[in-house]
């Protein structure tokens, strides 16, 4: 659930370790996987053990976008934000990667969460693997839910790692 605490607009992105040293057994996280036309959304349970898919918002502008974030996050009880960060293949970053922490920052401005950043890379292309080969799903099926299966790939690896290091 956001923070009881007052909003100072300025909560920090966090490091991985720090980040689950922050948030508390109990709240769920919101995985964001941010693309140009669509932000796909999954949520963890309680425990921060499985992700599960819940939506893909089609983007329209900043201030739409966090408001429905924003509604989610309270709806839904979430404590932070896993956003998927698009690095490079040699683990560079891009104009996409200065394009996501933008958006993070844009975000932590209106809503007090903590968020960390995931490496994203793959995430996509494993999930339209599954979808092809697993599910024997058609292009136009595959559109409509890659993006928030991919965001589930994301907070599922962040929350594999948090369970690692508890």
């Amino acid at each position: 659930m956001p923070s009881s605490r007052k909003p100072t607009f300025d909560m920090p992105i966090f490091d991985r370790q720090s980040f689950t040293a922050e948030v508390p057994t109990g709240v769920r996280l919101l995985g964001l996987d941010l693309g140009s036309k669509t932000i796909g959304l999954a949520i963890s349970d309680g425990r921060h053990t499985l992700a599960s898919p819940i939506e893909t918002i089609r983007r329209k502008k900043f201030t739409l976008d966090a408001a429905r974030l924003v509604e989610l996050a309270t709806e839904r009880e979430i404590g932070g934000f896993v956003l998927g960060l698009p690095l490079n293949m040699d683990g560079s970053e891009g104009p996409r990667c200065q394009s996501t922490r933008d958006f993070a920052r844009n975000l932590l401005g209106i809503i007090d969460l903590p968020l960390v950043f995931w490496d994203e890379r793959l995430s996509t292309a494993a999930i339209e693997r599954l979808l092809i080969g697993e599910a024997d799903m058609t292009r136009s099926k595959r559109s409509e839910v890659v993006d928030k299966m991919a965001a589930g790939y994301i907070l599922q690896g962040f929350l594999d790692y948090m369970i690692k290091i508890r």
